[in-house]
């Protein structure tokens, strides 16, 4: 069982990092939320190949969860590309727009 990954971790970074610079926390929300599905689907990854756990618990919880959790990833993917791509993101680089920076950086101004 594994993620489908469209942007690396530090892709996501990069994004949440430039949406608190600028103060546009809307795509870096949902940057941060796939950050942390991928953290709860590599702990049910590890909980489902626990071989002493397993021993004791049942693994079919931890199956849930990640099923879950890897369709949950893969919703807020899509809807992450699909808000850099309206934005007009440069999805090569990861740049936030100019005319977005700027605008922020404007409203920071007045």
């Amino acid at each position: 069982m594994q993620l489908c990954i469209q942007y690396t971790n530090e892709q996501i970074d990069k994004i949440r990092d430039q949406g608190f610079v600028y103060m546009c926390a809307c795509p870096s929300q949902v940057s941060e939320q796939i950050a942390h599905l991928r953290r709860l689907f590599a702990y049910q990854f590890n909980c489902i190949n626990n071989v002493e756990a397993n021993r004791v618990l049942d693994t079919k919880t931890h199956e849930i969860i990640a099923k879950a959790t890897r369709e949950a990833h893969d919703i807020m993917q899509k809807c992450l590309h699909d808000v850099l791509i309206h934005e007009k993101w440069n999805l090569e680089t990861l740049e936030m727009p100019e005319n977005l920076r700027q605008h922020l950086e404007q409203i920071l101004t007045e």
